[in-house]
């Protein structure tokens, strides 16, 4: 599986989207906790993925 086009993301849209997803979670938490934990597992993802490309970047 080919991740290329996440090379071209640049890291503040993958910063935007974990708080997006963190966001959401805080909202969703009462009504279903199940998906509040994937919110959350999916913008710690973004978010370390953020810091992968700000590394890469950097170089």
């Amino acid at each position: 599986m080919s991740f290329s086009s996440l090379k071209n993301i640049s890291p503040i849209a993958f910063y935007f989207a974990s708080v997006i997803s963190f966001v959401l979670a805080n909202v969703l938490r009462d009504k279903n906790l199940s998906f509040y934990y994937v919110l959350l597992v999916l913008g710690l993802v973004f978010f370390f993925i953020g810091i992968l490309q700000r590394l890469r970047t950097k170089r």
